[in-house]
């Protein structure tokens, strides 16, 4: 894994905690799975879906019941991510404040990452 040993990958809050592991129980599920794509205007794109089993190369992480995997392509960018779950009068989902992110689109669907050189530096130094 990518990041300080002994600290968690990623952090849930509590409505993120909630919404996953209500989601995890009715549907009988092992957990969700994070990861990135490419895509969006901005050139990534989170990835989530909900999984029966980890894949052995998952980073598990699980907080008062809720079990998040993060896909291996996805680990050196999401560290230091906190998951949160919001409901709005428009929208509700998952939301991701990713202290790796330089830059995000107008719409927030798509984001952009900092380069590895500037992620590998922060993650030396402790900050991320």
């Amino acid at each position: 894994m990518f990041g300080i040993p002994g600290k968690s990958p990623i952090t849930m809050t509590p409505a993120a905690i909630t919404q996953i592991t209500r989601l995890m129980t009715r549907d009988n599920r092992a957990g969700l799975r994070i990861g990135v794509k490419k895509g969006g205007c901005a050139g990534m794109e989170y990835t989530m879906e909900y999984v029966d089993t980890a894949d052995p190369h998952d980073e598990v992480v699980e907080q008062n019941g809720a079990r998040v995997m993060i896909a291996p392509m996805a680990q050196m960018f999401l560290f230091g991510t906190e998951i949160d779950y919001a409901t709005s009068l428009l929208e509700s989902g998952f939301r991701f404040n990713n202290p790796n992110v330089a830059d995000a689109c107008g719409c927030g669907e798509s984001i952009k990452f900092k380069d590895m050189s500037e992620l590998e530096a922060e993650q030396a130094d402790g900050k991320a």
